[in-house]
């Protein structure tokens, strides 16, 4: 068995999707014989019929049908190339990497990026998961292109995008709270008790603890849901995204510490990137989309 060609395949895909030789020559804009001879050409390299040319109209045989369905994979992928190389002959980007953060909230963000995505299926995104510290050192080391998080916004090196802000509720299931619950609730009132925290995924952790209460007793978790399925089930008390915990505040199953000595703490969540960094075309447009759906939360 001999190599075939990419265009051989096409002309002989051609006369399967139109149905015979000479709607295939028109679809492809070639001549009927230069199609004829393809397919002939095909057969004799695979060794294979792959057509039943003994009815009025051609059709595949059993073994040209098999051929076939495997084939489809490489026409798609050979598509797929030649449009990535147009796309990297027009200057738009192969890969873009961008970095959610534990405080944003994760549906509305992804259905947000997919929508973009959607229309630019030949640049790949590179989507990780941070917390704390992590998304900004993602961005400062230029591992991200964007990242969805908190920031220092006395920081000139960045430039961001509000997206709204989150509230962080210090919470606990009824049944770990001390009985009766002092009127008043200060942190030392819930020394005796666990709390659950985040762990910093920055591989070089700040030496700021936020919203640690020094010197307790910590369950430390790697996201979000973690730390809330843990508070659920009275192993600690913790702060939670108030978009996470609606439900449960509705509904008993989590109450809420907030008050005077223990306020919780509102967080500005923004679309964030380096200030002088490089953006291509499609960053620059993910940027403009960005700004045009804003707020998020």
């Amino acid at each position: 068995m001999s190599d075939f060609t990419l265009r051989d395949m096409q002309c002989f895909d051609a006369v399967v999707r139109t149905g015979g030789f000479q709607a295939a020559a028109a679809a492809l804009h070639r001549s009927h014989p230069a199609v004829f001879a393809a397919v002939a050409r095909l057969e004799s390299q695979t060794g294979l019929v792959l057509l039943d040319r003994s009815g009025y109209r051609v059709k595949l045989s059993d073994r040209g049908r098999s051929f076939h369905e495997r084939m489809q994979l490489l026409l798609r992928e050979a598509e797929g190339l030649r449009q990535h190389a147009t796309q990297l002959a027009g200057g738009d980007e192969s890969d873009l990497n961008v970095v959610l953060g534990d405080l944003c909230p994760r549906p509305a963000t992804l259905e947000l990026l997919a929508r973009f995505f959607v229309g630019y299926p030949h640049t790949r995104l590179n989507l990780h998961f941070e917390t704390v510290g992590g998304p900004m050192e993602r961005l400062k080391t230029g591992e991200a292109d964007l990242i969805l998080h908190r920031v220092d916004m006395t920081d000139s090196s960045l430039e961001w995008i509000t997206l709204g802000k989150v509230r962080l509720i210090p919470v606990a299931a009824p049944r770990m709270l001390p009985t009766p619950l002092p009127k008043t609730l200060r942190a030392e009132h819930l020394r005796n008790y666990a709390q659950c925290v985040m762990r910093d995924s920055a591989r070089t952790p700040s030496d700021a603890h936020f919203l640690v209460m020094e010197g307790s007793r910590q369950i430390t978790v790697p996201d979000q849901v973690m730390k809330k399925d843990v508070i659920l089930q009275a192993l600690a008390w913790g702060h939670l995204p108030d978009f996470l915990i609606e439900e449960e505040l509705r509904s008993g199953a989590l109450k809420s510490l907030a008050g005077r000595w223990l306020p919780g703490h509102t967080e500005t969540v923004v679309a964030a990137r380096r200030r002088n960094g490089p953006a291509g075309p499609v960053a620059q447009r993910l940027w403009t989309y960005l700004q045009a759906n804003a707020p998020l939360i």
